[in-house]
């Protein structure tokens, strides 16, 4: 009998492992429905689906090591790094997913909101919370949308090799911005967005991406914290807020 190894805890999920099969135990059996609807859509590889029987869902895991950790250098060749961006530009350029996305007013919303939430608890110094928020503004301007991932962390991208052998965790792909993928890619690896772009090819806008790494590191800090994660360790959500006032 395999150990039972707990991969993610908090309050919304619980993932599981046990030998080559993952369990996902979520509260909102809604995410599990999008992620296998998602992983069945997407031109790119995903992991097997066993089973599903809500609140959880069953599928295998994928070959390959993850490209990297957020906090941490990553590993991966420059031609690793441009196969995720060949593999990411398939995903966007495949048709759109029949369920709405996040609209431009509720991102809007939610920036603000969680803007309010880090300067009242002095989170960060007013300063670095309003420069990102003047940065993350570039990002909320009409788009093009695109069949995105929607949380298209480091860890959620699987290699092997120069070959990308696996995409997990789909819970909230939908139609939406494509730059907010190669953003969160390349959160806290900014170094490695011009090696992505050689396999992603034209049309990426720098300065979007860019707002959408203050975007995302903003958003992220009151539910890391609320839910056992700490955005403040080395390379993570606050050194890259820290790093925009670095910058001209």
């Amino acid at each position: 009998m395999d150990e039972v190894e707990v991969v993610a805890a908090h309050k919304q999920r619980v993932t599981l492992r046990v030998g080559d099969v993952f369990l996902k135990v979520d509260a909102d059996p809604a995410h599990a429905e999008v992620e296998v609807r998602a992983m069945a859509m997407a031109p790119v590889p995903t992991p097997v689906v066993l089973w599903q029987e809500p609140p959880v869902l069953a599928i295998a895991a994928v070959p390959g090591t993850a490209l990297g950790v957020l906090g941490e250098p990553s590993a991966a060749s420059p031609a690793v790094w441009a196969a995720v961006g060949a593999c990411i530009r398939r995903l966007h350029d495949a048709p759109l997913p029949p369920w709405p996305g996040r609209s431009l007013d509720d991102l809007r919303a939610g920036l603000d909101r969680e803007c309010a939430w880090l300067l009242a608890g002095s989170v960060l110094p007013a300063d670095v919370v309003r420069r990102n928020r003047d940065i993350a503004e570039a990002a909320l301007r009409p788009w093009e949308p695109a069949f995105i991932h929607g949380d298209l962390q480091i860890t959620h991208v699987f290699v092997d090799g120069d070959e990308v052998t696996g995409v997990i965790d789909w819970s909230e792909a939908a139609p939406g911005d494509p730059m907010l993928d190669l953003a969160v890619l390349t959160l806290g690896h900014e170094e490695r967005l011009e090696d992505l772009l050689v396999g992603y090819g034209t049309g990426a806008d720098r300065d979007v991406v860019r707002a959408w790494w203050s975007w995302r590191s903003l958003v992220a800090v009151r539910w890391l914290i609320e839910h056992g994660f700490d955005p403040d360790a080395p390379g993570c959500e606050l050194d890259v807020l820290r790093a925009r006032m670095r910058e001209p």
